[in-house]
């Protein structure tokens, strides 16, 4: 079995191109093909890169983005209705037409995507949790409005401010729990 050394620089540089293939492949391609993408992603990120009960870390975030986008989704955060792109046979639907989900699984997958981050590629920033705090204000609204722009979904204007504060608060409370763990 060959395994990625999982503090090695090539382990990272391996983790941020599957995670932005991953990214890629949800935003442009939807449900189907992001679905796919991101199963052999996560596979291969837990086959290879998995450090023991890392899946906790997929898992709570699969649970967190379900919460948080579907809830944003519900408030009329995102308009899917101009995507015919991401999910053709959905464009024109309202909120809610992805069966037992709120959000459209393309989304939804992005959070489990990204939770493959934080013990590699990202580990070093939850040692300062002022960066921390400044790259979700930045980095967490700059990534669903170049997703917009690229899927065709339309942003309410309220969302980017309220994901902005949702992704600080991710970054400080993987700052807190991270930070102490790895200094």
């Amino acid at each position: 079995m060959i395994r990625l050394d999982a503090n090695g620089w090539v382990a990272s540089v391996v983790n941020i191109l599957a995670f932005q293939a991953g990214w890629f492949a949800c935003v442009l391609g939807g449900s189907a093909i992001g679905a796919g993408v991101a199963a052999m992603i996560l596979a291969a990120h837990l086959y290879w890169l998995g450090q023991p009960r890392e899946w906790r870390l997929l898992a709570a975030f699969a649970t967190l983005g379900l919460i948080i986008d579907g809830s944003f989704v519900l408030l009329g955060g995102f308009d899917f209705a101009a995507n015919a792109g991401g999910d053709a046979p959905l464009a024109g639907a309202g909120a809610g037409p992805w069966g037992a989900l709120p959000l459209p699984l393309w989304l939804w997958l992005l959070w489990p995507l990204f939770a493959t981050l934080p013990l590699h590629s990202l580990s070093w920033l939850w040692r300062r949790p002022w960066l921390a705090a400044l790259g979700g204000a930045t980095s967490g609204p700059l990534s669903y409005l170049a997703g917009a722009r690229l899927s065709g979904v339309e942003l309410a204007p309220w969302l980017l401010p309220a994901e902005a504060l949702v992704w600080v608060a991710l970054c400080l409370g993987l700052s807190h729990r991270l930070g102490r763990r790895r200094s």
